[in-house]
């Protein structure tokens, strides 16, 4: 694993990163089709210290997770931009986690049932009356046919990276270099 250049911007402090997590809605799966890298957005849910989310039983995403199991999952969230008079020192405040591991299929229907239920209370909070029940499923395929399939990443490596937000300089319609000399 290489080591992180800007170290001023690294965070360590796992409850911000897993809080993170725990509010961000969506993230890109990196994943390796041959020689190719292929990354998608997708929805996710951090339960018990590992990333999961669902797709398709069938599918590019399926085919490749077959053959290579290695993955990479990233999510960021952008809090704003900096102006500054010096055109390179324009900057944007973010926050950033990165996560490596090998994706798993879930086999466990409990597990799977605890997953889904984590993730419905993560998108839609309080929408359901009742915890969702093992027979959903078992028994639910999507309009195109395929199967739902949930998968988990174990993470083998966490990397996390913040640059704050500056308010006095924070990039505003209307703003102009005149208010910042």
């Amino acid at each position: 694993m290489n080591e992180m250049r800007q170290l001023t911007r690294e965070v360590t402090d796992k409850e911000k990163i897993n809080e993170f997590l725990h509010n961000t809605n969506i993230g890109h799966l990196g994943l390796v089709d041959e020689h190719l890298p292929y990354v998608i957005p997708l929805n996710y849910v951090w339960f018990h210290d590992c990333l999961y989310f669902h797709g398709a039983s069938e599918g590019r995403k399926t085919t490749i997770i077959r053959k290579n199991n290695h993955a990479c999952f990233t999510v960021s969230e952008a809090s704003g931009v900096m102006s500054n008079p010096i055109p390179a020192k324009v900057d944007t405040a973010y926050i950033s986690v990165i996560i490596f591991g090998k994706v798993e299929l879930l086999e466990d229907l409990n597990e799977s049932r605890d997953v889904m239920q984590a993730k419905l209370n993560k998108y839609v909070p309080g929408y359901y009356e009742k915890p969702l029940a093992k027979s959903h499923l078992e028994k639910y395929t999507p309009t195109l046919g395929s199967k739902t399939a949930i998968y988990k990443i174990s993470p083998s490596s966490i990397t996390a990276k913040e640059n704050i937000l500056n308010e006095t300089v924070k990039f505003t319609p209307g703003r102009t270099i005149n208010m910042d000399l």
